[in-house]
């Protein structure tokens, strides 16, 4: 009787259908992208902030100054490094302090006499120049707030880990394609309340829950879209999903430089969500999860119709299929570390999201701070990642998935170091050494979600990408405060610490089977043979027959 493998390359590996279907989930890349990264333009700092006191308001409405005469004219000099760098005032003259009855005088020589007056901390009151809108501005996120755009991020990594906890769960025991268009519909909905989030406690708290449905469509379009391909093509659409979530990065800058709001961009980047929730007619359920659900039937009927789409026959022989007949139960974390193999595997797979997180983002951060044109800039590091990809393809099937992991993830690890003690005259070179290092770490974090869903079993496959991927959520936390706290004591020593995980990660990556060229594991025992034996199709264990006559 054939198995669900055989059966998929009789319908076709990918064909019409399998590209039709493929094409259609990718695009949730692009929206991810902008989801994940929003918050840079979302957030940008205004050109220069201040508050008023009630005299200096009085003065400038008086006088119908400009916002920069008012600024040249009215706010103290920048105090701090910090507020030099943000063009920003955090003090203010405490002009309520002098005679009132001090005529302030519209003639910028004489305008504020009594600069010897007291300087108090600003807490309200803030006037703004900006091209854009953005939630600084619209939150007061400056100065003693300034920690609250961090906030942001961080709550919306919080929600990309929760979400891989509970959707990744689910969509292991209800299905991919229903949690998909659940986590899609919930994406659009919540990106909607945050834009009109009338104060910061609402906006935090829906940012949290777009985090949530955003990581589940995200994961389980990327475990559907592997899951209804062969084993030959699987490296193909691993990688180029991830390219659509380059492009989602290549164009933000463009959509946040034509929209003036920072309300118009955050709709820009939800409301496409909603378009995905017409999949329901044109994406089917994965028949892989279908069958380890002991659905053999369901899963027939599909691949019927995928053999027809693709111009293919299934022949009466494929009225029954193989299915597994272990008791199904629920996933728990302790089925991924209750044998051997599947122990190794996630201990080490969790780590390695979470360098790669880490380094990333602590790269991607690095590179924000040296500043010049933010929608130029970024523009380009989406391109630099771009090759990234284009290698992966080019040595994955070559050399199997383990050692250009291992590789990628030690080129960035000692471009990091190398980086950290280069000269500072040697600008070209230090240059060329970090494109190394950010493209290495991209190529590492591209490659695990590959392996990641190719050592798991179907049964788990869902739930512990989105379990291991969480560790990348949990370095998208801390990635901010390692690199600015660390940069306070010496300002190379992140590029040390990226450095040091990266390359003791290229080395744990070794530890891992080799999955190039096999079928995807269906039970937890293919997973523990892949240590044994490097099979070109993982062995199957207590089979039963599952008639489809009626299909």
């Amino acid at each position: 009787m054939p198995t669900f493998d055989q059966a998929l390359r009789k319908a076709g590996e990918f064909g019409r259908f399998q590209r039709r279907v493929f094409l259609l989930l990718c695009l949730t890349g692009i929206t991810f992208a902008f989801l994940f990264v929003g918050v840079v333009f979302l957030g940008i700092q205004p050109d220069y902030y201040w508050c008023r006191g009630p005299r200096a308001t009085e003065l400038a409405e008086r006088c119908a100054w400009s916002p920069e005469e008012e600024w040249n004219l009215t706010a103290p000099e920048l105090r701090t490094p910090a507020e030099r760098r943000g063009q920003g005032h955090c003090h203010r003259y405490l002009l309520e302090a002098t005679n009132a009855s001090t005529d302030l005088s519209c003639d910028p020589l004489s305008a504020f006499p009594n600069r010897s007056a007291p300087l108090v901390p600003c807490s309200g009151n803030w006037r703004y120049v900006e091209t854009h809108s953005t939630i600084v501005s619209q939150f007061d996120l400056v100065c003693a707030n300034a920690w609250m755009l961090d906030l942001t991020q961080a709550i919306l990594n919080l929600g990309f880990l929760a979400g891989a906890f509970t959707l990744g769960y689910a969509a292991d025991r209800y299905g991919r394609i229903v949690i998909y268009l659940i986590s899609c519909l919930g994406v659009g909905v919540t990106g909607v309340v945050v834009a009109f989030a009338p104060n910061f406690s609402v906006f935090v708290i829906f940012r949290f829950l777009q985090g949530v449905f955003g990581k589940g469509a995200w994961m389980t379009c990327f475990v559907i879209v592997t899951e209804i391909v062969g084993s030959k093509q699987r490296r193909i659409v691993g990688i180029v999903v991830q390219m659509f979530f380059t492009l989602g990065i290549i164009l933000l800058p463009g959509i946040a430089y034509f929209i003036p709001s920072w309300q118009g961009i955050q709709l820009a980047i939800s409301l496409p969500s909603f378009l995905f929730l017409l999949y329901y007619w044109v994406v089917p359920e994965s028949p892989r999860w279908l069958i380890t659900r002991k659905e053999g039937e369901k899963a027939l009927q599909i691949l019927r119709h995928v053999a027809k789409c693709n111009g293919k026959y299934l022949s009466p022989n494929y009225s029954e299929i193989t299915v597994t007949d272990e008791e199904v139960s629920n996933p728990s974390f302790l089925d991924l570390v209750r044998t051997p193999q599947m122990r190794k595997c996630t201990l080490i797979l969790m780590y390695a999201w979470f360098t790669s997180a880490v380094v990333y983002q602590g790269l991607v951060m690095r590179l924000g701070i040296v500043g010049g044109n933010l929608y130029i800039d970024f523009f380009i590091s989406g391109l630099v990642e771009l090759p990234g990809a284009l290698l992966i393809l080019l040595t994955i099937e070559r050399l199997g998935r383990r050692l250009p992991f291992a590789a990628s993830n030690i080129v960035a690890g000692v471009a990091c170091l190398v980086t950290a003690f280069l000269p500072e005259g040697i600008t070209w070179l230090r240059t060329l050494v970090a494109t190394l290092g950010r493209l290495g770490i991209t190529m590492a974090f591209e490659i695990v979600y590959l392996v990641n869903s190719e050592l798991y079993p179907t049964t788990l496959r869902n739930f512990g990408v989105s379990l291991c991927s969480g560790l990348c959520d949990f370095g998208g936390i801390i990635a901010p405060f390692l690199l600015f706290r660390l940069a306070a004591v010496w300002l190379e020593l992140p590029l040390i610490i990226f450095g040091i995980l990266a390359s003791i990660c290229g080395g744990l990556v070794m530890l891992l089977p080799e999955t190039k060229g096999i079928a995807l594991p269906e039970t937890v025992d293919d997973v523990e043979k892949l240590g044994s034996s490097q099979l070109p199709q993982c062995g199957r264990k207590k089979k039963t027959q599952v008639s489809s006559s009626n299909v």
